[in-house]
């Protein structure tokens, strides 16, 4: 049955005439009795019969009536519910975004978003990069702030870069390496020679978390087989660890940003052939559906990020 069936049944009954129902439609007297007769030889029974006051339904009828305004009542405020999503009355996103970004970006974001988008109902997934994927993957968010794999990028995902961010040494102001720096001339922190620390023990992050992978990479292009003196999974641990003279550590230039008070570490940068960064993105899933309010709070964030400085 379709909604035109249900609609044909609703309003003849409701105008006990085929004639004054097919004004009120729109539509042929003859094409609405031709209509009802096929209703009828589908369900294989009647649904009015003639009575000198008009059409009146039967029992199948009145059953039928009765479905046809449940259901008609549940399309037209479905078509309302679409009409205002459309619109941006109500509607929600589901926003995947890493932990540390979360700090990062979500206070620069949200303001802006809710000034543009004031009746959209938003929830946070915070993982790390590698769950972020997977509840992308499960259609649980619809969009995902991230960092991109440096390699093994899954095929069903679209990673659209915004920003670079450069990985900084992080360790302890009062090492007795820290005098071993060069200057940038553009006025960042300085350069150092990481193969200066192949002997230092290192201050790790979790082998599942993205910010890992970066640090391994770079070791390995600087032939570091390193001694890892302690695991964490938090990265501002490691960082005050690092600032403790407890090792040394990686920070991305963004992370090194978020304020620890009293832990302040020296931080180098890294030469170029050590691939020391990683790219922040947006990640999607290829070809998917994205809302209004999505591409809105997406559009945002390009406009906050893209071909900026962290």
């Amino acid at each position: 049955m379709t909604y035109k069936e249900l609609l044909y049944v609703k309003t003849i009954a409701e105008e006990k005439s085929i004639s004054k129902a097919s004004r009120k439609l729109y539509i042929s007297q003859p094409s609405l009795s031709q209509a009802i007769q096929r209703i009828e030889e589908s369900l294989g029974t009647i649904l009015f019969k003639r009575t000198n006051t008009g059409l009146l339904l039967t029992l199948a009828g009145e059953k039928y009536y009765k479905m046809a305004n449940q259901i008609l009542k549940i399309y037209d405020d479905f078509r309302l519910e679409v009409n205002d999503i459309n619109e941006m009355k109500t509607g929600k996103i589901n926003i995947g975004i890493t932990m540390h970004l979360s700090v990062y970006v979500l206070p620069i974001i949200l303001p802006k978003f809710k000034e543009v988008c004031p009746f959209i109902d938003i929830f946070v997934f915070e993982n790390n990069s590698t769950e972020l994927e997977k509840l992308l993957l499960s259609g649980e968010i619809d969009f995902a702030i991230m960092h991109e794999p440096k390699s093994k990028k899954n095929t069903s995902i679209s990673y659209e870069s915004l920003v670079k961010d450069p990985f900084l040494l992080a360790i302890s102001p009062t090492h007795s390496l820290a005098k071993n720096h060069k200057l940038d001339e553009n006025g960042n922190y300085p350069y150092i020679d990481l193969n200066l620390f192949k002997d230092e023990p290192f201050i790790m992050v979790n082998k599942q978390q993205r910010i890992r992978h970066i640090s391994d990479n770079i070791l390995h292009l600087a032939n570091i087989n390193p001694n890892i003196a302690l695991t964490v999974k938090n990265f501002e641990s490691a960082k005050r660890l690092s600032t403790q003279g407890m090792g040394v550590t990686f920070i991305p230039l963004q992370y090194s940003k978020i304020s620890s008070n009293n832990f302040s570490p020296a931080y180098f940068m890294i030469d170029d052939k050590y691939e020391a960064n990683w790219v922040m993105c947006i990640a999607t899933l290829q070809n998917s559906f994205l809302s209004k309010a999505d591409k809105i709070f997406l559009d945002i964030v390009r406009k906050e990020f893209v071909n900026k400085n962290v």
